[in-house]
């Protein structure tokens, strides 16, 4: 009789074990089978806008001010689009808007995306375009276990690797569009530090030192 019941339980106990994994690796419509990452990042750009007064001679210097503190407080930097939005077509605005955005690092582009509203008459409209990347959904611990039994990826594959790449990349437009050549070669750049290094004195020339052991 003992041994009938613990045979029975083993039974009911290995039963409960198959359905709860055969729930876990149950085939679903969401279910990739590939090694390809369905988590892949996305890119968001949103534009930020300031109107200017404008004369004859560009920016009046209480305006270069406002740029200047708006360029700030956005905390401008690498991978910020700056570009002008006018009916007017002004050079002296130009350079002074490129003045200020140069203090950043930027330079100006050419063309504005559409923004809401209007450019009043006398103004300028600088447009600073960002993009940001992230990867929707991620951490996902969907799979509680950590492993599917339908042979298909986990619900958070791809999460750490590409989530980490949307956290690092300078640009996120890069992700998009790599970035264009300007056709300029940088090779004489790159071989300054090795013909530095190949004409550096080696640090033997010299030959070994004279020690004398008299006197010790």
């Amino acid at each position: 009789m003992t041994y009938s019941f613990k045979r029975a339980a083993s039974s009911v106990l290995a039963i409960s074990l198959g359905l709860g994994l055969s729930a876990c690796g149950s085939v679903g419509s969401n279910n990739n089978y590939s090694l390809n990452s369905v988590n892949q990042p996305v890119v968001e750009r949103s534009n930020y806008v300031l109107d200017l007064r404008t004369s004859p001679a560009g920016l009046d210097p209480s305006e270069q001010v406002r740029l200047n503190d708006w360029f700030e407080t956005l905390a401008l930097g690498y991978g910020d689009r700056v570009s002008i939005d006018s009916g007017v077509n002004n050079p002296a605005v130009q350079e002074d808007v490129s003045a200020v955005a140069g203090r950043y690092g930027i330079l100006l582009s050419q063309g504005a995306p559409v923004t809401a509203g209007y450019v009043e008459g006398g103004n300028v409209r600088v447009v600073v375009s960002r993009s940001t990347a992230y990867v929707p959904g991620c951490p996902d611990w969907g799979d509680h276990y950590g492993f599917q039994q339908g042979n298909f990826t986990s619900d958070g594959y791809g999460c750490s690797v590409n989530g980490n790449l949307a956290a690092m990349i300078a640009n996120p437009e890069h992700l998009l569009e790599g970035e264009h050549g300007n056709g300029e070669t940088v090779v004489m750049t790159s071989n300054r530090a090795i013909d530095t290094y190949r004409n550096a004195t080696p640090t033997g020339a010299g030959g070994l030192p004279t020690v004398s052991s008299e006197g010790n």
